[in-house]
């Protein structure tokens, strides 16, 4: 990556990104956002279990075979 080009600024902390810790600034920020990831907290919310039909019971009555 050329010298004088702007990285984007730190997803973490705001500061200028740093091309060894892209698109980090520092090790510090990197670990953050790995921590981050680790305990769930980017996880995408959905939609309940219940709503959503993966109950078990749910998904008993859907693989039982029709009778004949």
């Amino acid at each position: 990556m050329p010298v004088d080009a702007e990285l984007p600024a730190c997803p973490i902390c705001g500061k200028p990104g740093q091309a060894r810790f892209s698109p980090f600034c520092s090790r510090r920020c990197a670990d953050v956002d790995l921590g981050r990831w680790l305990k769930g907290g980017y996880a995408i919310p959905g939609r309940p279990a219940e709503e959503a039909g993966d109950s078990p019971d749910a998904a008993s009555d859907s693989d039982e075979m029709p009778e004949k």
